[in-house]
């Protein structure tokens, strides 16, 4: 456990300690609590350095099968001058987490190791009781690859807990039914190494020496999601207007768009048509786009890994990996 952004370890304690509970009791893990988790969010912010330190020890120890981030936050990006590509790509982990965890999944990424788009130790860990199929999904990535994982809409899904302070951090809002997919483009499957994140932390990237030239975009399948600040649809399709901009859009293979967290049906509609409104005013080929996918800031939300082979099939409706994702 390492607390790369915002220390929530030390504010929602019990929170955190739900998600321990959870990795292991439910999955056998053995938890190793790094220095960093047990920082007040001011000592994080005043020393970037030593979340990163965490995060070279943890890949430097043998006896670390994996690191997954405590949660999220918004200054990450100040710990990759600090971290030490050689020994991370000398000894190639996991690592997952989601939102600003985004910087250090796609800088590892762009470097040649696998990072995992994924659940945090208190935001989806914690509540993984009372979300349906999430642990058997992780377990099927994570635990026993095949092959092949066709990735499947969940039956339920939720958007936020109850207010931490008012409960024992493992309660989620209403679970609601899943109406699946929505496949916006393309006539024809499409393969590619995927890469992404939350749309604003890849925001704060671009321009960035920790941002990647265009030409690393060839033949990906992007993923995007938007945090819990719910920026509005009109947002979003600037930071994709830039991404057209840089010439990003006009090489990936295809593009998956993530549940947004706090949109109303007016807005997620919105937000389609401006996913396809770009991709047509910077005349991308018809590439497959599917929207309302789980991944990022809804609960349960999938694993995705970056730089493993996968599929889009906008005519079988098929989103799947076609390589193992751990070896």
């Amino acid at each position: 456990m390492v607390a790369t952004s915002w220390p929530g370890s030390t504010v929602f304690p019990h929170v955190y300690r739900a998600g321990i509970d959870t990795l292991e009791t439910a999955l056998g893990l053995v938890p190793v609590e790094y220095p960093s988790t047990g920082l007040t969010s001011q000592e994080a912010w005043l020393d970037p350095k030593a979340r990163a330190d965490d995060l070279n020890a943890a890949f430097a120890d043998p006896d670390i099968a994996g690191v997954i981030a405590v949660i999220g936050g918004d200054d990450s990006i100040r710990i990759l001058p600090h971290l030490d590509l050689e020994t991370m790509r000398a000894h190639p982990k996991v690592l997952m987490g989601y939102s600003d965890t985004a910087t250090q999944l796609t800088w590892l990424a762009q470097h040649g190791i696998v990072t995992f788009n994924g659940p945090a130790v208190m935001a989806g860990f914690a509540q993984a009781a009372n979300l349906p199929g999430m642990l058997q999904h992780v377990r099927d990535v994570l635990f026993n690859p095949q092959p092949e994982h066709e990735y499947r809409p969940y039956s339920r899904w939720t958007t936020g807990y109850p207010d931490w302070g008012q409960q024992d951090g493992t309660r989620v809002n209403r679970l609601r039914r899943h109406n699946g997919w929505r496949w916006l483009r393309g006539s024809t499957a499409r393969s590619g190494r995927l890469f992404g994140g939350c749309i604003e932390v890849l925001d704060m990237m671009v321009g960035t020496r920790f941002w990647p030239e265009p030409a690393f975009f060839d033949d990906r399948i992007l993923f995007v999601e938007t945090s819990e600040d719910v920026p509005p649809p009109a947002q979003v399709g600037y930071w994709l207007r830039n991404f057209g901009a840089q010439g990003i859009l006009n090489r990936i293979a295809g593009l998956v768009v993530g549940r947004p967290r706090g949109y109303t049906a007016e807005q997620v509609h919105e937000l389609d048509r401006l996913v396809v409104e770009r991709l047509e005013e910077w005349h991308v080929d018809d590439i497959p786009v599917v929207s309302g996918v789980d991944v990022g800031h809804t609960d349960p939300q999938f694993v995705l890994p970056n730089n493993v082979l996968a599929e889009l099939d906008p005519i079988a409706g098929r989103f799947r990996l076609l390589e193992p994702a751990v070896l």
